[in-house]
């Protein structure tokens, strides 16, 4: 008796990944290349996506490009969907990795003490409305508005997968970030509805909620520019992940491997943790 055992079928597939040339993109988009995935690396800024992308070619062989495109805008979007089905044809995967966090958007305490001063400019009654509003529309409106527009060549050929970056936030709101909790949890909603809108087109929509890994987004809040060491708050993070250390931006990619593959055909509407067992730390 022979098993059958299924391929994880990524050679020659076309993706797009929003937010490529990050700290999180970049990897991911490095790891498909690696498999022999033509992907469209789509940012905010046209030298760095491009720079990314050119080094990705150069080390796998397999043509990557850099496209300059804003994922809050529609025509924008479609414009840059043009480039990409011309240079890399029919697009198979839709990676939402756009997103971010902003001082603006963050409490300067944890929480409003009992008889507090008068003053709460540093609490949530100072959060700055522009500040919040960015960083949600970022996060959520940066999730659904590509989905609207890539997902269209997975419609017409009744196959495809999306995957969602999600966070540890969507669990368990961190303290100081509202707006970016909201956003997060808000994508982890959506993937599960739209999961379901999809199920009969061949379109699986899943999300991976990363541990915590230094970026630019939270560099500001985890680590002393003077000495360098961890804050407060960072160490707090340590001390509640169970490995005892950040995540490292590689570590998310089999992960994603595994959600574009034909080894997740039946898996839909999933949010895995790839956080080092923080999500099931109690804290005793």
């Amino acid at each position: 008796m022979t098993i059958p055992v299924k391929e994880l079928n990524l050679r020659d597939k076309v993706a797009v990944i929003t937010g490529g040339s990050g700290v999180i993109g970049s990897f991911m988009a490095a790891a498909m290349a690696k498999h022999g995935i033509r992907t469209a690396i789509i940012g905010r800024n046209k030298e760095k996506a491009e720079n990314t992308a050119r080094e990705i070619t150069a080390n796998h062989s397999t043509p990557c490009i850099g496209i300059s495109a804003d994922v809050m805008d529609k025509e924008s979007l479609a414009e840059a969907k043009v480039r990409i089905n011309r240079e890399l044809g029919s697009i198979d995967y839709l990676i939402n990795g756009a997103g971010g966090n902003s001082p603006l958007a963050t409490s300067k305490v944890e929480m409003i003490e009992k008889g507090s001063p008068d003053d709460l400019e540093g609490t949530f009654f100072g959060l700055k409305m522009d500040g919040f509003n960015q960083t949600f529309d970022i996060n959520f409106q940066g999730t659904l508005l590509p989905t609207m527009i890539f997902a269209k060549d997975m419609l017409e050929k009744e196959r495809g997968s999306i995957v969602n970056i999600s966070s540890m936030n969507s669990y368990r709101p961190l303290t100081k970030i509202p707006a970016y909790s909201a956003a997060k949890a808000a994508i982890n909603n959506f993937t599960q509805w739209l999961s379901v809108h999809f199920a009969k087109t061949g379109i699986r929509v899943n999300a991976i909620a990363p541990g915590f890994l230094l970026t630019d987004q939270n560099r500001f809040l985890l680590i002393d520019e003077k000495t360098g060491k961890p804050t407060e708050r960072g160490q707090k993070i340590i001390n509640s992940t169970p490995m005892g250390r950040y995540c490292n931006p590689d570590e998310v990619t089999g992960t994603l491997l595994f959600l574009l593959s034909d080894w997740a055909e039946f898996t839909t509407g999933v949010v895995i943790p790839v956080d080092g067992g923080f999500s099931a730390y109690s804290g005793v």
